[in-house]
């Protein structure tokens, strides 16, 4: 697995992927934090990065498939993916390589972010009235929604050779995990606690509860469940395509 993880990281920082990938995600939350209008920090006039954390995950929908479409895509049509699984390695380190290479890619993309943190807790009045809480819990909803969108990804490339058509599979995947259930649940047709239950399906629900700043099992539980569930349909994937 880690000889996978190490092809993969000096893949991403060899070429030009790694860095447009982290230079698109800061240019775009840099301006919803400081220049879109109703949701940059000066015009609201409140110490909160709440636009940050809101806009992010639509950022994840599209930036995460675009590092993820290449991993299983461009081994198929390359022919390179005959190579790889002749090697002494199993389907699952090759799986959980190329996802941990890729969740470290996310996590870079995050780290520069603490400087818009920084300033706003600095332009507080007073200095520090930001829910610091609130922001760490953020941080880590973003950390498990950025892992659930890179399983999904991997699976998405490892079922078609084409990328785009992969990139194109995983947004929408993204998109229905973390919105489409949170839609249905407000539909007329369910009564009692069922729509609560169809909310709770999706990535949306336990990201905002996370983000409130309190960490409960349940959604540490849910999102490592969607992390496994589709690392878990990639490996078969990969297995089908040996088939």
């Amino acid at each position: 697995m880690l000889s996978i993880f190490k092809k993969e990281i000096n893949l991403f920082f060899s070429s030009l992927i790694g860095y447009i990938a982290i230079g698109v995600f800061l240019t775009l939350t840099w301006f919803v934090m400081w220049a879109a209008p109703n949701s940059n920090v000066m015009e609201y006039g409140v110490a909160t990065m709440d636009g940050f954390f809101r806009s992010a995950p639509y950022i994840f929908m599209i930036l995460i498939p675009a590092i993820t479409m290449r991993s299983f895509a461009e081994e198929w049509q390359s022919g390179t993916i005959e190579l790889l699984v002749t090697r002494p390695l199993t389907d699952w380190q090759i799986v959980l390589g190329k996802f941990f290479a890729c969740l470290l890619l996310v996590t870079f993309s995050l780290l520069p972010t603490w400087i818009y943190f920084y300033t706003v807790n600095q332009l507080g009045d007073p200095v520090g009235n930001i829910d610091a809480g609130g922001v760490l819990g953020s941080y880590i909803g973003l950390l498990f929604l950025g892992g659930a969108f890179v399983a999904i990804g991997l699976f998405a490339s490892s079922i078609t050779k084409n990328q785009i058509v992969a990139f194109v599979v995983a947004v929408i995947l993204c998109l229905v995990m973390y919105e489409v259930f949170g839609e249905l649940s407000q539909l007329r047709m369910f009564f009692a606690k069922l729509d609560h239950l169809i909310d709770q399906l999706g990535i949306g629900y336990h990201y905002e509860s996370i983000s409130k700043g309190k960490i409960d099992s349940r959604d540490v539980i849910y999102f490592l469940s969607v992390i496994a569930a589709f690392i878990a349909m990639t490996k078969v994937s990969l297995e089908s395509r040996k088939w």
